[in-house]
């Protein structure tokens, strides 16, 4: 196990600068998920650590390292794609004994590395098959067996479950977050998937254009994003952001709707422009609520019901209820939300108001 230390780390193509500085300490141990959407920068970042790309500015570390000028062979860390990138004419077997056999390792202890990362991914009865005779999970469990033998510093992984189907994608997940904590390695996970990331890190650093948004711990960004962008991001279905005005301890909508903001709200504020946050798990139904919600679509998911509709000034509205609600579409629904579920951002910066 090592540490992995990003300091001040910069990443240019000419002119085009895709990363802006991005420092962080990830610990022994620690499972850090990067996430955010397409062309973030969140698999350059990924990159950089495994030495795929070199970096224009700042310094990385391994341990006691510094890696900045070393090949990615010498880094010490194991890597597991997006496509699996296993060899097709070889076994299961001499596909996750390859590398040890290029290090020059003895039959022995290749042949004791495989049998027990074949033990620890279920693989046992399929180390003799080629990788055309698995399926894709099988075929993910190899790639990361192949990092397991190595015995690296730190596992990097790049949106390794994004060609798999919805079912075995949660199931991978759950095998890949016991799987960290049952070898204790230091683990890097590229995601744009912010349910994914929500699940299996210990800390998030959310992407926004090159820019390291935010990083903390997944229940941290949920009940408390320093951004608009974090807040819309974080969260299934997003936060729902409205425009208003503070008045008189309370925010006033587009509408003139008003909600009471209690100790929420920030002193001596009155006219200014915010941006009003609310997630749609915490929207009750409620006769005196405040939000009149029109309903425009109704997704019924068992235990919980998707409400989507618009506000009477047209602003889109998204709630989640309770499985048992008895919503129609054209139905407007009364909802409301208590003072400490509401999160305040400052309008012209996006940035969260204390």
């Amino acid at each position: 196990m090592a540490t992995v230390s990003l300091r001040d780390v910069r990443k240019s193509y000419g002119d085009l600068a895709v990363l802006h500085g991005i420092s962080t300490e990830i610990a022994h141990g620690e499972f850090v998920v990067i996430v955010g959407p397409s062309g973030c920068g969140k698999s350059t970042l990924l990159r950089t650590v495994a030495g795929l790309e070199t970096i224009t500015g700042g310094e990385i570390w391994i341990g006691d390292r510094k890696v900045n000028q070393l090949e990615p062979k010498d880094r010490d860390i194991a890597m597991v794609f997006q496509n699996y990138a296993l060899y097709p004419h070889m076994s299961v077997f001499d596909n996750m004994a390859y590398g040890l056999r290029i290090r020059g390792l003895s039959k022995d202890d290749i042949d004791t590395r495989v049998a027990r990362a074949a033990e620890i991914l279920q693989l046992a009865p399929y180390l003799q098959r080629k990788p055309r005779q698995l399926s894709g999970g099988q075929r993910q469990r190899v790639a990361m067996g192949r990092a397991i033998v190595r015995e690296p510093a730190a596992f990097l992984f790049d949106e390794p479950l994004s060609n798999l189907d919805a079912k075995l994608r949660v199931q991978m997940r759950v095998e890949i977050k016991r799987l960290q904590q049952q070898l204790g390695v230091t683990s890097i996970y590229v995601t744009h998937d912010q349910v994914e990331a929500m699940t299996l890190a210990d800390r998030l650093i959310v992407m926004n254009a090159g820019h390291a948004e935010q990083i903390g711990a997944p229940l941290e960004l949920y009940e408390k994003p320093a951004t608009t962008y974090v807040a819309g991001f974080i969260g299934s279905p997003a936060m729902n952001l409205l425009s208003g005005r503070l008045t008189g301890g309370a925010i006033e909508l587009a509408n003139g709707q008003r909600l009471a903001l209690g100790n929420a709200g920030p002193a001596d504020s009155n006219g200014r422009a915010v941006t009003l946050g609310v997630r749609p798990e915490h929207l009750v139904v409620a006769a005196n609520g405040g939000l009149a919600l029109k309903v425009d679509l109704v997704e019924a998911l068992g235990a919980d019901t998707i409400v989507y509709g618009r506000l009477p000034s047209d602003t889109a509205l998204v709630a989640r209820l309770p499985g048992t609600s008895a919503v129609k579409l054209g139905d407007v629904v009364p909802l409301a939300a208590t003072a400490n579920n509401l999160h305040l951002f400052d309008t012209e910066t996006g940035k969260r108001l204390a």
